[in-house]
């Protein structure tokens, strides 16, 4: 399975494997995911990776 790293809205960064209509871009970014965090239903979005310079 493929795993999404993303933040909710309270700041916190965690990567899920179920980040539901990914290709849904008329919804927007922003999904309902659980944070293990928060332990509450929060709004996500994708972070972007960036390549770290060597």
């Amino acid at each position: 399975m493929e795993r999404t790293v993303v933040r909710c809205a309270e700041g916190h960064v965690f990567s899920t494997t179920s980040f539901p209509m990914q290709q849904a871009e008329r919804l927007g970014p922003g999904r309902l995911v659980r944070c293990p965090r928060c332990a509450r239903l929060r709004s996500v979005v994708p972070v972007a990776l960036e390549k770290q310079r060597q």
